[in-house]
C-alpha cells in the first residue's frame, strides 16, 4: 500500500509557501477533525450493533437483514481502521511531540 506523508509537508510543498509557523497549527487542526470523524464512525457503529441485536431479539428472524446488518457493521468497522492508519500514518510526528510533552 501507498505510504502517505505527513500532513505537514504536503503543506510545505504546497504551491503557495506556507507560512512555517501556521503548519503545526495547521496539521493539529486536520489531525482533531480527523479524530472527530472516528468519534462520528464509533457512534455509528454502536448504533448498528444496536440493530444487530435488534434484528436478533425480534419474533420473526430475518436472517438475511441480520446478514445485512452485519455486513454494514464489518464495513464501517473497515472504514474506522483504515481512517484510524492514515491518521497515524500522516501525523506520526505530531503524537511523538505530544507524547513527549
Amino acid at each position: 500500500m501507498l505510504k502517505l506523508k505527513p500532513y505537514k509537508e504536503i503543506l510545505k510543498m504546497a504551491k503557495e509557501k506556507i507560512d512555517e509557523t501556521l503548519a503545526p497549527v495547521r496539521a493539529n487542526r486536520a489531525k482533531k477533525q480527523a479524530e472527530l470523524e472516528i468519534a462520528k464512525m464509533e457512534e455509528s457503529m454502536a448504533s448498528q450493533e444496536a440493530k444487530v441485536f435488534e434484528l436478533c431479539s425480534a419474533k420473526d428472524i430475518d436472517f438475511n437483514a441480520i446478514i445485512r446488518a452485519q455486513d454494514e457493521y464489518a464495513l464501517m468497522e473497515r472504514r474506522k481502521n483504515q481512517f484510524q492508519k492514515i491518521i497515524n500514518e500522516m501525523f506520526s510526528e505530531e503524537v511523538e511531540l505530544m507524547e513527549k510533552k
